[in-house]
C-alpha cells in the first residue's frame, strides 16, 4: 500500500493539527492541492509600478462580467488577487481592508503592503494550529507601492515570501518557469501586461480569451489603483 494511503487509512489527514510519522500536514497539502485548481494570477515588481493580470476562468454568459473580479482593493495603493477558494480569499482580503482603514484612520497615512501580507499570513497559520477548522485553501498575491512598488505571495501554511514576479494558482511552476527567462528589473507595466497576457496564450491555446482577463496596475507616479479588462487588454496582444 503507498505511504500517502496508509496515513488516510490510519487518520493522519482527519485533522489539520494532526501530523504524520513522516512530518506532514496532510490536510494542509490538501488545501495545497486546491490552489493549484484555481484559475491563476501573475504579479510583476516593474520599474514604474507594479501589476497584477489575473484569469478569471468565466465561461457562463449570464454572469455579470464585473461581478466576477479577481483583482481586489485592499486600499487605494495596494491590489490583490488569489487562486484556490475564492470564498476563503473573500475573508482575508476584506479583514485586510478593515486593518487598512483602521491604519488611515488611527495613524493618518497609508498602511505599508508587507503589513497586509503579514496579517493574511498570520491568520492562515493559525487554522494550520487549531483543531475544529481547515486551512484556508487558498494562496494570495499582493502588490502594493509604498516608498518602492512592492509584491509578496502568501501560501496556505502561512509563510510568506518578497517576489520580482510570481504566478499563483494552475500551472503555476511552469509559468515562474517562463517568468525566470523573460522577467527583468527594467520593464515596464505595459511590457508586464504583454508578458503576463502571452503567458496565459501559451498556456491557455485556443481557449484563450481576451474577455476572461482582469488587469490591476498601480503606478509609483500617483500610487492609486487602476484596472482595466475585456476589449480594453486587445491592444497587449500580438
Amino acid at each position: 500500500m503507498p505511504m500517502d494511503m496508509q496515513h488516510q487509512v490510519m487518520g493522519y489527514d482527519r485533522a489539520a493539527t494532526m501530523f504524520s510519522p513522516d512530518g506532514h500536514l496532510l490536510q494542509v497539502e490538501y488545501a495545497e492541492k486546491t490552489v493549484r485548481l484555481g484559475s491563476a494570477s501573475i504579479g510583476m515588481v516593474c520599474k514604474d509600478g507594479v501589476v497584477i493580470v489575473a484569469d478569471r476562468r468565466v465561461r457562463d454568459k449570464l454572469i455579470q462580467s464585473d461581478s466576477a473580479n479577481k483583482v481586489y482593493e485592499i486600499d487605494e495603493h495596494i491590489a490583490a488577487s488569489a487562486a484556490g477558494i475564492l470564498s476563503d480569499a473573500r475573508v482575508l482580503i476584506e479583514k485586510s481592508q478593515v486593518l487598512a482603514q483602521q491604519h488611515r484612520v488611527t495613524y493618518d497615512s497609508p498602511i505599508d503592503t508587507e503589513s497586509i501580507i503579514k496579517e493574511i499570513a498570520n491568520t492562515k497559520q493559525l487554522f494550520t494550529q487549531y483543531g475544529g477548522a481547515r486551512p484556508f485553501g487558498v494562496s494570495v498575491l499582493i502588490a502594493g507601492v509604498d516608498g518602492k512598488p512592492q509584491l509578496f505571495v502568501s501560501d496556505v501554511t502561512g509563510n510568506y515570501f518578497a517576489y520580482k514576479a510570481s504566478a499563483v494558482g494552475e500551472n503555476d511552476e511552469k509559468i515562474k518557469e517562463i517568468l525566470r527567462k523573460n522577467y527583468n528589473d527594467s520593464i515596464t507595466i505595459e511590457e508586464g501586461i504583454k508578458i503576463a497576457l502571452k503567458i496565459f496564450k501559451d498556456m491557455l491555446g485556443k481557449n484563450f480569451d481576451i474577455m476572461r482577463f482582469d488587469v490591476g496596475y498601480i503606478e509609483c507616479s500617483d500610487k492609486k489603483l487602476k484596472r482595466m479588462q475585456g476589449e480594453q487588454l486587445k491592444k497587449y496582444i500580438k
